[in-house]
């Protein structure tokens, strides 16, 4: 059984659609929607604030639904079961593959848990043709872009160097050096901008990145240039094992103001919210206003790779205190509070999670071993003298290892 995205599933949209959000310049507060067949009902009440920064907050860790005075969002159920399902079917992948690890299967595995809703809310407020620049975390973002999810799995595998084409989903390859695509994010924009597109940019990093001299060159660029870039942090509280009270002195969204663009931190557990902030700085973007720097605060439930400990680092109670945030969780809530899913739904939600899980279980095993030899081939467009060097040397090397294996016949 095939399980497509939910994008993948849907025809493809014009970039120049009306967004749901109300910017903050244009559309003052507005009161609590009329509940409709479509819209699930909601509270009136106010979202909570703490003592620390503002959090933009749509849908309590309790399930309530909230208003907030700068970013409103209609959905019908069945964008809130879609989003659901998008969760779901998200933390099942990332829970197989991190099992496939575990069973030697894969070399390395970066675990989204308990990022899902920042990954899918944020995935879901772009548009076809807007560009993503990724790390090496988001899995969900590349399910919203229709990215197969067993081609996110070859180069944890060592088969290859990313498994799909870039430019069929406008989902960059993955990164490993921690902050780059920042820059190369605000380098395409600044491209886009000259090309006299009305598409956006989104580029992913955490809150450890941050503290990297690329982005804090990528702020520079794409606010002298006013390049239309959306920067989404997912504060997930750890940079390996580094906390971010160590890594800053102010909130991390505060930092844009130094560089001339608006900051906002938003409940990163809170797929609503992320969604509704993502999309309305992606608008803000097309409408030739710069950039944005989305804060999104959420927390990295498991390792930061299975080959981190962090039982070393963090104490138990801290993830239990954001188990009871769990994005997931609060969803359904909603859900099934507001008559929006039925048990019919979940049960079947959970039968194509499975399938899921034993797709992915075979695609990996089927993968093929590479051609040595191949990791030669595109290293230059139209060769080079010192490759061409380097693999007559490797043959002989790998032939070794037949010469010996016939001397001791």
């Amino acid at each position: 059984m095939t399980v497509e995205s939910t994008a993948a599933s849907k025809p493809r949209r014009s970039s120049k659609r009306t967004s749901a959000v109300k910017t903050p310049a244009k559309t003052p507060a507005k009161t609590p929607a009329k509940t409709s067949a479509k819209t699930p009902a909601r509270t009136s009440a106010k979202t909570p604030q703490s003592s620390g920064p503002e959090l933009v907050q749509l849908l309590t860790p309790e399930g309530e639904r909230v208003e907030h005075p700068d970013y409103s969002i209609d959905l019908t159920a069945d964008e809130l079961r879609g989003l659901y399902r998008d969760m779901v079917l998200t933390r099942r992948f990332d829970a197989e593959a991190t099992a496939l690890q575990r069973q030697g299967e894969l070399g390395l595995w970066a675990s989204l848990l308990g990022q899902e809703a920042a990954q899918i809310g944020s995935g879901r407020a772009l548009h076809d043709d807007d560009y993503v620049f990724p790390t090496y975390r988001e899995h969900g973002v590349a399910w919203c872009r229709g990215v197969d999810p067993t081609n996110l799995l070859g180069m944890f595998r060592g088969v290859n160097h990313g498994g799909w084409d870039p430019n069929s989903n406008n989902f960059h390859l993955y990164t490993i050096v921690i902050g780059s695509q920042t820059l190369h994010a605000t380098g395409y924009a600044m491209g886009v901008a000259k090309d006299g597109a009305d598409s956006a940019v989104i580029a992913y990093f955490g809150d450890g990145a941050s503290s990297q001299g690329d982005v804090a060159e990528s702020f520079t660029f794409s606010a002298v240039y006013n390049a239309p870039v959306v920067f989404f942090c997912q504060n997930n509280q750890w940079a390996i094992s580094e906390p971010t009270e160590k890594q800053t002195r102010v909130p991390l969204y505060q930092r844009a103001q130094g560089f001339g663009f608006p900051g906002v931190r938003v409940d990163g557990n809170d797929v609503l919210a992320c969604l509704a902030v993502t999309r309305s700085a992606l608008e803000r973007a097309r409408r030739g206003e710069g950039p944005t720097l989305v804060e999104a605060f959420t927390y990295r439930m498991g390792a930061h790779t299975t080959s981190d400990d962090p039982t070393k680092y963090r104490a138990d109670e801290e993830r239990a205190s954001w188990e009871a945030k769990d994005p997931i969780l609060r969803l359904r809530t909603y859900l099934e509070k507001a008559g929006a899913a039925d048990e019919a739904f979940f049960t079947a939600l959970d039968e194509e999670s499975e399938a899921l899980g034993k797709r992915v279980r075979e695609a990996v095993r089927a993968m093929p071993d590479p051609d040595p030899m191949a990791v030669f081939d595109h290293v230059y467009a139209d060769g080079n003298p010192l490759v061409d060097e380097e693999r007559a040397q490797f043959a002989a090397y790998q032939a070794s290892f037949a010469d010996s294996a016939e001397e001791g016949k």
